[in-house]
């Protein structure tokens, strides 16, 4: 937009078209949601994770339950069933909590990622337009002096008068 600008007579200031610019900070702020999406994307992903572990787990307790109940005959065969699947519980609650707790790791991580690049990117939309407003500030008020000198000028001007 800078290079695109027209350049003022005196020094090297540019106009620039004010919607113009208001409208690159305006979507420079509608960036900033896809990261939020992003974010929600990761948190999806790590509830499908911790839902795919219940998932394991239920079927594994299940087939825990089914070894056991098909071993109920013998009392002997009862207790190792039963041991096992107790074993298998254990293993299976371990197993689950393993990866319940690695994906929270994952989602806070991302998550984190995701925020941190969000108010990076608004960290810098607000610089960019502070730094955009501060040089049309600072045109406008060397517009006003130039505009100020040329009216001094014009009005300090003898008038002159209309001959016959």
């Amino acid at each position: 937009m800078v290079s695109e600008a027209r350049r003022l007579p005196l020094g090297g200031n540019v106009v620039m078209d004010r919607r113009r610019l208001l409208d690159l900070v305006d979507q420079m702020r509608v960036a900033v949601p896809s990261e939020v999406r992003e974010a929600r994307g990761i948190i999806m992903e790590g509830e499908e994770v911790l839902a795919r572990a219940r998932q394991e787990a239920e079927r594994t307790l299940s087939e825990a339950h089914s070894q056991v109940e098909e071993r109920l005959g013998d009392d002997e065969i009862v207790r190792a069933a039963e041991e096992r699947g107790r074993e298998l519980v254990r293993q299976a609650e371990e197993r689950v909590a393993v990866m319940v707790r690695e994906a929270e790791e994952q989602v806070r991580a991302r998550l984190a990622q995701a925020e941190s690049a969000a108010n990076q990117q608004m960290d810098e939309a607000d610089r960019y337009a502070l730094e955009m407003l501060k040089k049309l500030e600072a045109q406008l008020a060397s517009f006003t002096s130039t505009v100020q000198a040329g009216i001094d000028a014009l009005e300090s001007k003898p008038q002159e008068v209309a001959g016959p």
